[in-house]
């Protein structure tokens, strides 16, 4: 059953097993799904994800594999109208018995949408048509252990409707990140160096570990000098311009950068597609707010390690042509991919984090700059995965 949903599952990057599938398909056979596909939905959610990380792709395979299905949720308007009329009148039919027979949920489905077909008013009681009261296994208010109930809270929201909101795309780690995420992410930026001098104050858990074996198995402790941080961090963020629908963004990284405690030093600056004779102060990028991009080569030692925020997206001639500065009254000799290729000489270790998706860096507006500056910086997309990632490569020796 659903086969096809389950491959489809997979091939769009979910790990569901073998036993989980048919641990669903063993809850489906109890009717756990409430011949509801709005069930079906929940019941699959809570038995083949394994973290809310996942529900946004989730979400985006079940609207993509159910999204032609007709379900109870998507009645017409006028039957919803007949239903809240039958709420407030009495049964008007004798409600007959209860059928005692077995139907699959596709059988369900397919007589639900029979019987919007066929019926032409509202109905209350008895055993066939859509309505209150009775024993019908499709309607509201009446009796049959096993149907179709019709209405309730949410009643015009399907799962495929629920399933298109995309709800929870604020927890995918591939997807933008808040302000903790970039928190934890930096935390990963830490590196020491030498041990200061002093007492040894600080727990080995290693040489612990290894020391209690060699002691067959009787806990000693052993205490070394501390280490201290000495991660020198230069970030340069693009603004303005393109980069005005990612300024939400570049803002959360910024703070969070500020209040990370895990940097020897910290230098901010920022630029306008490409960085040429000034970097700037703040991010409204004023002459008044700019210094000598070379004072900051020399200011600055090679140990620094460089991230450049932007979406790499301008106008080629900002990228190779000497003036292709566009604020007004600069003008630069030096071409902006001469100046990241400076970049690339002064400091060891640089990454570019794009806003941009991944995969539209090769044809949306700018790809051919967002190619060229990948050829000379390691580039990664602005998510929690891509940082992480980009962090990876910064560590590397």
């Amino acid at each position: 059953m659903f086969l096809d949903f389950f491959y489809l599952l997979r091939a769009k990057g979910l790990e569901v097993s073998i036993n989980e599938w048919m641990t669903l398909m063993e809850a489906l056979d109890k009717g756990l799904a409430g011949s509801s596909l709005l069930g079906f939905y929940h019941l699959c959610r809570s038995i083949l994800i394994k973290s809310e990380s996942e529900y946004d792709k989730f979400d985006s395979v079940f609207a993509e594999y159910f999204k032609d299905v007709q379900t109870p949720e998507d009645l017409p308007e006028q039957f919803w109208k007949w239903l809240s009329d039958g709420e407030r009148e009495r049964d008007l039919d004798d409600h007959g018995n209860a059928e005692d027979v077995y139907r699959e949920l596709e059988e369900l489905l397919q007589m639900f949408r029979d019987r919007i077909e066929e019926q032409k008013e509202k109905h209350h009681g008895g055993n066939y048509w859509i309505g209150t009261g009775g024993t019908s296994p499709m309607g509201r208010g009446g009796y049959n252990k096993q149907g179709i109930r019709v209405g309730g809270t949410g009643r015009h929201r399907s799962a495929v409707q629920i399933a298109g909101e995309r709800n929870f795309k604020d927890f995918r780690q591939d997807k933008i990140l808040d302000i903790r995420q970039f928190q934890m992410a930096f935390r990963k930026l830490r590196q020491y160096s030498s041990r200061v001098d002093g007492l040894k104050t600080e727990l080995d858990i290693d040489k612990t570990v290894d020391e209690t074996c060699e002691n067959a198995g009787m806990l000693k402790i052993v205490y070394d000098k501390p280490r201290k941080n000495t991660v020198k961090l230069l970030l340069l963020i693009d603004s303005d311009g393109s980069m005005l629908p990612y300024s939400r963004l570049c803002n959360r990284l910024f703070q969070a950068v500020s209040r990370s405690n895990h940097f020897k030093d910290l230098q901010v600056y920022y630029f306008h597609n490409a960085i040429y004779d000034n970097l700037y102060t703040t991010p409204y990028c004023k002459i008044r707010d700019s210094v000598e991009t070379n004072w900051v080569f020399n200011k600055l030692d090679s140990d620094y390690k460089v991230i450049f925020v932007g979406d790499a997206s301008m106008a080629p001639s900002e990228l190779y042509r000497p003036g292709g500065n566009a604020t007004i009254g600069l003008f630069n000799r030096e071409t902006g991919m001469e100046w990241f290729q400076k970049f690339k000489k002064r400091f060891k270790k640089q990454i570019w984090l794009n806003p941009v998706e991944k995969r539209t860096w090769e044809w949306t507006y700018g790809s051919e700059t967002i190619m060229a500056i990948k050829e000379v910086f390691p580039m990664f997309e602005l998510t929690l995965d891509g940082l992480e990632a980009g962090i990876r490569k910064l560590l590397v020796k």
